[in-house]
Protein backbone atom coordinates (compact mmCIF):
# COMPACT_ATOMS: atom_id res chain seq x y z
CA UNK A 1 0.00 0.00 0.00
CA UNK A 2 1.20 3.44 -0.81
CA UNK A 3 0.42 6.77 0.76
CA UNK A 4 -1.65 7.76 -2.36
CA UNK A 5 -3.81 4.23 -2.37
CA UNK A 6 -5.13 2.86 0.60
CA UNK A 7 -6.84 -0.46 1.22
CA UNK A 8 -9.70 -0.87 3.82
CA UNK A 9 -9.10 1.80 6.09
CA UNK A 10 -10.42 2.32 9.34
CA UNK A 11 -12.63 5.79 10.24
CA UNK A 12 -11.57 7.68 13.21
CA UNK A 13 -14.02 10.33 13.10
CA UNK A 14 -13.54 13.70 14.50
CA UNK A 15 -15.90 16.87 14.77
CA UNK A 16 -14.79 20.51 13.57
CA UNK A 17 -12.01 22.98 14.38
CA UNK A 18 -9.23 20.26 15.45
CA UNK A 19 -6.27 22.37 16.49
CA UNK A 20 -2.65 21.64 17.00
CA UNK A 21 -3.42 21.45 20.65
CA UNK A 22 -5.50 18.68 20.72
CA UNK A 23 -3.25 16.80 18.12
CA UNK A 24 0.20 17.37 19.63
CA UNK A 25 -1.14 18.92 23.28
CA UNK A 26 1.59 21.59 24.70
CA UNK A 27 2.71 19.50 28.03
CA UNK A 28 3.81 16.95 25.71
CA UNK A 29 6.22 19.36 23.29
CA UNK A 30 9.29 18.86 25.67
CA UNK A 31 9.57 15.59 24.63
CA UNK A 32 10.91 13.73 21.38
CA UNK A 33 7.86 12.88 18.79
CA UNK A 34 7.47 8.76 20.25
CA UNK A 35 6.03 10.42 23.79
CA UNK A 36 4.17 13.56 21.73
CA UNK A 37 2.01 10.60 20.14
CA UNK A 38 1.47 9.38 22.93
CA UNK A 39 -1.05 12.18 24.07
CA UNK A 40 -1.62 12.56 20.23
CA UNK A 41 -5.91 13.68 20.64
CA UNK A 42 -6.03 12.95 24.01
CA UNK A 43 -8.63 15.45 24.99
CA UNK A 44 -11.05 14.35 21.97
CA UNK A 45 -10.32 10.48 21.67
CA UNK A 46 -8.42 9.60 24.95
CA UNK A 47 -7.98 5.86 23.50
CA UNK A 48 -6.86 7.39 19.80
CA UNK A 49 -2.82 6.61 20.48
CA UNK A 50 -3.27 3.13 21.84
CA UNK A 51 -5.57 2.26 19.24
CA UNK A 52 -5.05 3.51 15.86
CA UNK A 53 -3.88 0.86 13.75
CA UNK A 54 -0.60 1.92 10.76
CA UNK A 55 -3.22 2.33 7.94
CA UNK A 56 -5.97 4.35 9.80
CA UNK A 57 -7.54 7.23 8.22
CA UNK A 58 -8.93 10.28 10.60
CA UNK A 59 -12.21 11.92 9.22
CA UNK A 60 -12.62 15.53 10.30
CA UNK A 61 -15.09 18.72 9.90
CA UNK A 62 -13.85 21.82 8.64
CA UNK A 63 -11.02 23.62 9.51
CA UNK A 64 -8.50 20.37 10.91
CA UNK A 65 -5.54 21.52 12.10
CA UNK A 66 -5.80 24.96 12.71
CA UNK A 67 -3.82 26.96 15.71
CA UNK A 68 -0.24 26.59 16.10
CA UNK A 69 2.59 26.03 13.71
CA UNK A 70 3.82 22.98 15.54
CA UNK A 71 5.00 20.72 13.01
CA UNK A 72 4.56 17.30 15.80
CA UNK A 73 1.02 17.86 14.79
CA UNK A 74 1.40 16.30 11.84
CA UNK A 75 4.69 14.30 13.08
CA UNK A 76 2.73 12.46 15.60
CA UNK A 77 0.32 10.92 13.00
CA UNK A 78 3.10 10.07 10.68
CA UNK A 79 4.38 8.41 14.15
CA UNK A 80 1.60 6.58 14.89
CA UNK A 81 1.04 5.51 11.29
CA UNK A 82 -1.83 7.45 10.19
CA UNK A 83 -2.84 7.05 6.39
CA UNK A 84 -4.60 10.27 5.91
CA UNK A 85 -6.61 12.76 7.08
CA UNK A 86 -9.54 13.60 5.29
CA UNK A 87 -11.81 16.84 5.88
CA UNK A 88 -13.63 19.49 4.06
CA UNK A 89 -10.45 21.96 5.08
CA UNK A 90 -7.65 22.40 6.76
CA UNK A 91 -5.53 25.02 8.54
CA UNK A 92 -3.36 26.55 6.01
CA UNK A 93 0.00 26.35 8.35
CA UNK A 94 -0.82 22.42 9.30
CA UNK A 95 -1.66 21.52 5.56
CA UNK A 96 2.37 22.47 4.80
CA UNK A 97 3.76 21.10 7.50
CA UNK A 98 1.96 17.87 6.66
CA UNK A 99 3.07 17.14 3.65
CA UNK A 100 6.31 18.01 4.83
CA UNK A 101 6.32 15.72 7.41
CA UNK A 102 4.83 12.83 4.92
CA UNK A 103 1.59 13.09 6.01
CA UNK A 104 -1.35 12.81 3.53
CA UNK A 105 -4.03 15.61 3.67
CA UNK A 106 -7.76 14.55 1.84
CA UNK A 107 -10.24 17.87 0.85
CA UNK A 108 -13.46 16.06 0.84
CA UNK A 109 -16.55 18.03 0.65
CA UNK A 110 -18.56 14.67 2.23
CA UNK A 111 -16.23 14.07 4.63
CA UNK A 112 -18.51 14.39 7.36
CA UNK A 113 -20.89 11.77 5.66
CA UNK A 114 -18.36 9.63 6.95
CA UNK A 115 -18.71 7.57 10.68
CA UNK A 116 -16.55 6.02 13.49
CA UNK A 117 -15.35 2.82 12.60
CA UNK A 118 -16.48 3.10 9.01
CA UNK A 119 -13.87 0.96 6.54
CA UNK A 120 -13.14 3.09 3.40
CA UNK A 121 -10.79 2.67 -0.04
CA UNK A 122 -9.20 5.63 -1.32
CA UNK A 123 -6.93 6.60 -4.02
CA UNK A 124 -5.72 9.97 -4.00
CA UNK A 125 -3.86 9.70 -7.64
CA UNK A 126 -7.85 9.52 -9.07
CA UNK A 127 -9.62 11.59 -6.41
CA UNK A 128 -12.05 8.58 -5.28
CA UNK A 129 -13.07 7.53 -1.89
CA UNK A 130 -15.25 4.30 -1.31
CA UNK A 131 -17.12 3.64 1.31
CA UNK A 132 -17.95 -0.10 2.70
CA UNK A 133 -21.49 0.24 0.97
CA UNK A 134 -19.96 1.31 -2.45
CA UNK A 135 -20.64 4.93 -2.38
CA UNK A 136 -18.06 7.02 -4.18
CA UNK A 137 -17.24 10.37 -2.72
CA UNK A 138 -14.72 12.80 -4.67
CA UNK A 139 -11.91 14.36 -3.37
CA UNK A 140 -10.24 17.18 -4.85
CA UNK A 141 -7.12 16.33 -6.58
CA UNK A 142 -3.94 16.14 -5.01
CA UNK A 143 -0.63 17.71 -7.50
CA UNK A 144 1.71 15.55 -8.47
CA UNK A 145 4.78 16.76 -6.67
CA UNK A 146 2.52 16.99 -3.07
CA UNK A 147 1.83 12.86 -3.82
CA UNK A 148 5.72 12.09 -4.33
CA UNK A 149 6.46 14.32 -1.26
CA UNK A 150 4.33 12.01 0.92
CA UNK A 151 5.45 8.85 -0.94
CA UNK A 152 8.92 9.62 0.07
CA UNK A 153 8.24 10.38 3.47
CA UNK A 154 8.27 14.21 3.44
CA UNK A 155 10.24 16.98 2.34
CA UNK A 156 13.46 16.25 3.69
CA UNK A 157 13.63 12.14 3.01
CA UNK A 158 12.16 13.53 -0.51
CA UNK A 159 15.62 15.78 -0.96
CA UNK A 160 17.72 13.38 0.59
CA UNK A 161 16.56 11.12 -2.73
CA UNK A 162 17.53 13.60 -4.89
CA UNK A 163 20.67 14.31 -3.38
CA UNK A 164 21.66 10.63 -3.10
CA UNK A 165 20.81 10.11 -6.98
CA UNK A 166 22.80 13.03 -7.97
CA UNK A 167 25.99 11.66 -6.18
CA UNK A 168 25.51 8.44 -7.59
CA UNK A 169 25.04 9.50 -11.18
Amino acid sequence: MTSSQASQCRVWRLGADVDTDAIAPGHAMKYGIEDIARYCLESLRPEFASQVRRGDVIVAGPNFGIGSSREQAAAALVHLGVAAVIAPSFGGLYFRNAFNVGLLLLTCEQAQQMADGERVDFDARSGRLVRADGSVLAMDPIPGFLLEMVEAGGLMAQLQQRFKTRTNA
